[in-house]
C-alpha cells in the first residue's frame, strides 16, 4: 500500500511511541525544526508527529495563493495529515497562528482530534472594542508594508518583539535568520493573513478538550487574550507559564513539554483502565 502524499508533501516526520500521538504545528515564519527542543521529550512518552505548512520548510512547492488566502486551507492540510496518519484521534499543539488552525481544523472534524493545546494563541491582533489584542489596524498594515518594502528589516525588528528575553539574543537572531529564509511572497501573504484573521466566533464551535498555554510576559498574545480564549472554548482550560515571550518552545521547551504531558496524563491513564 503506498503511503499518503499528504505526509510527504508536508514532510511529516515521527519520534517515539507511546499510547497517544501528538502533531506539533509550528507557527508563521518558522518550519517543524522549531520544535527541535520539545520534540525529544514529549516523545519520551509519547508518538510525535512534525510537519512543514505549505511555504514553510521543505513544503514550499504546497503552497496556493488561492487555497491559502485564508486559514481554513491550512486547516484543510492538516485534517488530510491527521487523516493520512490513521483513523484514532490526535493531540493538536499549535503555535500561535496554527492554534488558530487548529481550533478551525477541529471544528470541521472534531473526530480527528483527542485533545487541543493552544501555545500563545490569538484569534484577533487587532483591537476590537474591549477586546485587547494588542495592536490597532494601522499598526498591522504598517507592519505589513515594512515587510513587502525591506522583509530583512522586518525581521529584524519583528524577532526581538516576539521572542522577548532580551537578556538571551541568540533567541532573537535565531527567529530572525528564519523569518528571512521565506519566500517574500509566501512570507507577506501568510502575514496578513495570520495578523489580519479573526477566529473568535469559531472558538465556540469546538467541543474538543482544550488546554490554552499562555506566557506570562508575552508582547504579541497580552494577558487577557488567553483569558478570552479559555472562556470561549466550551471544554478550555488555561495555564500561564511563568516565562517571557511568544515562543515558549524556544525559549523553556522544559516548562512547555511539562505542562502539555500533565494536561495529558488524565488522558493516557483513562487508555491504560
Amino acid at each position: 500500500m503506498q503511503p499518503d502524499p499528504a505526509l510527504a508533501l508536508h514532510n511529516v516526520r515521527r519520534l517515539g511511541q507511546g499510547p497517544l500521538r501528538i502533531l506539533l504545528a509550528h507557527g508563521y515564519g518558522c518550519d517543524q525544526s522549531i520544535w527541535r527542543l520539545v520534540a525529544p521529550l514529549l516523545a519520551r512518552d509519547f508518538e510525535v508527529v512534525l510537519f512543514d505548512h505549505v511555504g514553510a520548510g521543505s513544503a514550499t512547492a504546497l503552497y496556493d495563493p488561492h487555497r491559502h488566502a485564508g486559514l481554513q486551507g491550512y486547516a484543510e492540510d492538516v485534517l488530510a495529515i491527521c487523516r493520512a496518519l490513521g483513523p484514532e484521534p490526535l493531540v493538536f499543539v499549535g503555535h500561535s497562528v496554527s492554534a488558530s488552525i487548529g481550533v478551525l481544523a477541529a471544528a470541521m472534524a472534531p473526530e480527528c482530534f483527542a485533545r487541543l493545546v493552544l501555545l500563545t494563541p490569538s484569534p484577533r491582533y487587532i483591537n476590537d472594542g474591549d477586546y485587547i489584542g494588542g495592536f490597532t489596524a494601522e499598526d498591522i498594515e504598517s507592519l505589513l508594508a515594512l515587510l513587502e518594502a525591506d522583509q530583512e528589516g522586518w525581521a529584524a525588528a519583528m524577532a526581538p518583539t516576539v521572542m522577548g528575553n532580551p537578556d538571551r539574543p541568540a533567541l532573537a537572531e535565531e527567529l530572525e535568520a528564519r523569518f528571512c529564509r521565506l519566500d517574500p511572497a509566501v512570507a507577506l501573504s501568510f502575514a496578513r493573513v495570520t495578523f489580519t484573521a479573526d477566529n473568535r466566533a469559531d472558538l465556540a464551535r469546538v467541543r474538543t478538550r482544550t488546554l490554552v498555554l499562555q506566557c506570562e510576559d508575552d508582547s504579541l498574545a497580552p494577558a487577557g487574550v488567553g483569558s478570552f480564549v479559555r472562556d470561549r472554548l466550551p471544554n478550555g482550560s488555561l495555564q500561564t507559564l511563568a516565562v517571557a515571550g511568544h515562543c515558549p518552545h524556544l525559549s523553556a521547551p522544559v516548562e512547555t513539554a511539562a505542562a502539555i504531558r500533565a494536561f495529558l496524563a488524565d488522558h493516557v491513564q483513562s487508555d491504560r483502565r
